[in-house]
């Protein structure tokens, strides 16, 4: 049977986030599109990560807040928690959301959908079971999968990872978690809240890409809420026996052993890059990912590179934002379109959030030295986090000596949202007196960004240098 050959002015491999939001833009400004994926349409994003993950935390809060006895005159009480059916509950929501990443509605926006392998023939054809597709040029978005570490006797078949961990029915007992990224800290805290025990292991300090001091009050918020959290420990050896797993750990010098009753591998990641045929298509990457420039282009120049498959940051909102570069240079010709990565920002999807845009201070003291400059507020002094009894938490803004933003780091209620003023404010290239400036209602957990920013200028503005001035001001009405 002869394979059906295609022309094309612009192919996509991989419909995860990234190639979707890549086809999408593209067919609906009318160039010829050809998405193809081996798989499940919607990726890591919609299947295996951010959605489920987020649904089994909101489950897990509901059930967390229901016990809580942090307000007067109301009585709470133990929920009644059928693990099983939260489960059923986050596949719920992934099919809620998969209409919107099929392969039906991308083909009536215009895009030719392949459920099919790809890989390149040479430089400018890619080959499917029953296709043959010719593009002016390409989009690689293959995204990245879990990584299990090469430890002794870890038996894969019995270790979950973020792709498998959704599907499990069964309670965990005691869930041993490896790895202390935003992956194992948001599943740890999850797991305790539904019932749990749960104890984590991380060969460094968990969340390390985060402000130092922010991550140490969720430390504690985790720790108080019962999740077993051991920092600098190298596991040596896993052992899987009936229904059980013990995982021999070296921790202060010394060896420990831990039993539970699953385990959940959460300790990094790798890229998918395997039987794309990359070689043929003048595609250069390493184990790390495809390498590419700032516009990102591949040594092949008709070739993209975009969302996890390039190494980089593996955010979901990284992978749109790379597509909408795509988009300015495939259709708008915009060539000169580069990453610009400054006011980037992360969320960790814990209870109280965690949440970062630009520099952190330790990385802003690297370049600029003493010239910078820390703003703090504590959700303590916000009226409604008073009121809403969710004081836990403070901001830190980072600025150089004059005052322009250069990053901020959250730890408290709705920080995913609030930090996101920050972002703006490093991109505009402003100054904190901008934010200092807003008229914020009150009361509303976003007055912590003006009290932040009002803070910078506390030392200057109440010294004995500004009251002489204001002494003499006064003479002059």
């Amino acid at each position: 049977m002869s394979k059906t050959k295609i022309k094309a002015d612009i192919c996509i491999i991989g419909a995860g986030s990234a190639g979707l939001s890549v086809a999408a833009g593209a067919a609906q400004l009318g160039l010829k599109t050809v998405l193809i994926e081996r798989d499940k349409m919607g990726g890591d994003c919609l299947n295996t990560g951010c959605v489920p993950s987020k649904a089994l935390l909101a489950a897990a809060k509901r059930a967390h807040i229901a016990q809580k006895n942090d307000i007067a005159g109301i009585k709470t009480a133990a929920p009644k928690i059928d693990y099983a059916k939260v489960k059923d509950y986050v596949a719920s929501k992934i099919k809620v959301i998969e209409p919107h990443d099929s392969p039906g509605r991308f083909r009536k926006l215009g895009a030719n959908v392949i459920l099919e392998e790809a890989r390149f023939a040479n430089k400018n054809i890619v080959e499917t079971e029953n296709h043959i597709i010719k593009a002016r040029k390409f989009v690689i978005a293959t995204g990245g999968r879990a990584a299990l570490p090469p430890i002794e006797s870890l038996n894969k078949e019995k270790a979950f990872t973020n792709e498998s961990i959704f599907d499990l029915k069964e309670k965990p007992e005691h869930l041993l978690i490896i790895g202390g990224g935003a992956i194992g800290i948001e599943m740890a805290q999850a797991h305790a809240r539904l019932g749990c025990k749960v104890s984590l292991f991380e060969a460094a300090t968990i969340l390390p890409r985060d402000d130092t001091e922010n991550v140490k009050i969720l430390r504690d918020i985790l720790t108080e809420e019962g999740v077993n959290i051991i920092e600098k420990a190298q596991v040596k050896e896993i052992k899987h026996t009936n229904k059980r797993v013990n995982v021999t750990y070296k921790h202060k010098g010394k060896n420990h052993e831990i039993t539970g009753s699953h385990l959940l591998m959460a300790a990094g990641r790798q890229v998918n890059v395997q039987g794309l045929g990359l070689d043929k298509a003048g595609v250069d990457y390493t184990n790390k990912g495809i390498e590419v420039d700032a516009h990102l282009k591949t040594s092949n120049r008709h070739i993209f590179a975009i969302g996890d498959v390039i190494g980089g940051p593996q955010f979901t909102h990284v992978a749109g934002y790379h597509a909408g570069l795509i988009i300015r240079q495939a259709c708008f010709g915009l060539f000169w379109t580069k990453v610009d990565y400054k006011a980037l920002p992360w969320v960790t999807y814990t209870d109280p959030e965690l949440a970062q845009v630009g520099l952190t201070e330790a990385q802003a003291r690297d370049t600029y030295g003493q010239d910078v400059k820390v703003a703090t507020a504590s959700f303590v002094e916000n009226d409604r986090a008073i009121t809403e009894s969710q004081t836990k938490g403070q901001l830190r803004v980072i600025t150089d000596k004059k005052g322009t933003v250069l990053g901020a780091s959250m730890v408290g209620a709705q920080a995913g949202e609030l930090i996101q003023l920050w972002g703006l404010a490093i991109s505009a290239g402003l100054k904190i007196s901008a934010v200092a400036g807003i008229i914020s209602p009150y009361p509303t957990f976003s007055e912590i960004n003006k009290r932040a920013a009002g803070a910078w200028y506390t030392p200057n503005l109440f010294s004995d240098k500004t009251r002489r001035i204001v002494k003499i001001l006064k003479y002059f009405g």
